[in-house]
């Protein structure tokens, strides 16, 4: 049986309710999986309205009600979003509280197991902190709702894949956080996770944190206190991995096929070279042309795949939103659905 997805509406005022709709557009993503939105009814059909599809929304309140047919959407309705005053593209304490909402009713089905995996349309913070839901983001509300403490961000597009000793934290704190047994567990979710991409012994390259991994110790003593040791360690375990591989060839080396997965320091030595690659800049317009990236919490007892991207509050509303990264989270999300059930056989 194909896996059932539940995909969150996200911030309801961002161009979520619209890259769901597209994406739910392609005959081939009913070929993969059984999606069905968590949200509001009214605000996914404002979406088809919008970008001019003719789509029945069929609003459910459980999941064996859902259809899981082409040309139908079906929404996990729950009546979160008052449209007599809900604006695209404005901050709004509703639209935090319909994400979040959203988010959580995804997280319930998922640990239930009524469904096998989730995917997240983007939030907006300040208006999910002006709703009352005090949380950096859709990680620390997954990590709080399954009870996981230990989980990291992997970022992927194409063959770059990267997960974080640490991500949002000072520089200064960071550099103190590169610590061998958080080198070694985020390399362990890292291999875990490609293998769940069906890829059997994943190679991994493991970053130094200092120019050109210290040059053995000229700039700093990082590489030798942590980072070796945790690789030493590692290989004696059986992982495949390689490093420390400096900072500024890591990626190029990743992009071309050298490595399946990627362990970076720290939030920007991971996030910059992803998003070169992922996203595309129109300069003649001066917008986002797309943005494929895709965002997955690792370590946690169920599947949560996300865009790599923002609720993008000036384009919300156009029908102009590029579908490119939900559609990736969406098969990111089925592979590691089925890899699940398999290995449970």
């Amino acid at each position: 049986m194909k896996p059932i997805l539940a995909i969150t509406m996200g911030d309801p005022a961002g161009i979520g309710p619209e890259i769901i709709v597209r994406a739910l557009s392609h005959k081939e993503t009913y070929g993969q999986c059984r999606p069905i939105v968590t949200g509001d009814a009214a605000v996914m059909r404002e979406a088809v309205r919008l970008l001019g599809y003719d789509f029945e929304v069929n609003a459910v309140d459980k999941v064996s009600d859902a259809k899981f047919e082409y040309g139908t959407i079906d929404v996990y309705d729950l009546h979160c979003v008052d449209m007599s005053t809900f604006r695209f593209g404005e901050v709004q304490p509703q639209c935090g509280n319909a994400a979040f909402v959203s988010i959580r009713k995804a997280i319930d089905l998922a640990m239930t197991g009524e469904v096998d995996g989730t995917v997240t349309a983007p939030l907006n913070k300040e208006a999910l902190n002006l709703a009352g839901h005090h949380f950096d983001g859709h990680t620390e509300i997954y990590a709080t709702f399954t009870g996981t403490k230990k989980y990291a961000m992997m970022l992927a597009d194409e063959n770059i894949r990267v997960i974080h000793v640490s991500t949002h934290v000072p520089l200064r704190k960071a550099c103190d956080l590169v610590k061998k047994a958080r080198v070694i567990e985020v390399t362990e979710l890292i291999s875990d996770a490609c293998r769940q991409f069906g890829i059997e012994n994943p190679r991994i390259g493991i970053a130094g944190l200092n120019p050109h991994s210290s040059e053995n110790g000229m700039f700093g003593d990082e590489e030798a206190l942590e980072i070796i040791p945790a690789i030493e360690e590692l290989r004696s375990r059986g992982f495949n991995v390689d490093g420390p591989v400096p900072p500024d060839s890591i990626f190029a080396k990743a992009k071309c096929g050298k490595y399946d997965g990627c362990v970076a320091m720290y939030h920007d030595q991971g996030h910059i070279p992803l998003k070169v690659c992922a996203f595309n800049w129109d300069k003649e317009t001066g917008k986002m042309q797309s943005a494929k990236g895709v965002n997955i919490t690792l370590g946690l007892p169920i599947i949560r795949v996300s865009v790599d991207h923002g609720t993008a509050f000036d384009v919300a509303g156009k029908g102009i939103a590029s579908e490119d990264a939900m559609m990736l989270s969406i098969d990111y999300a089925t592979r590691m659905a089925i890899y699940r059930s398999a290995s449970k056989k």
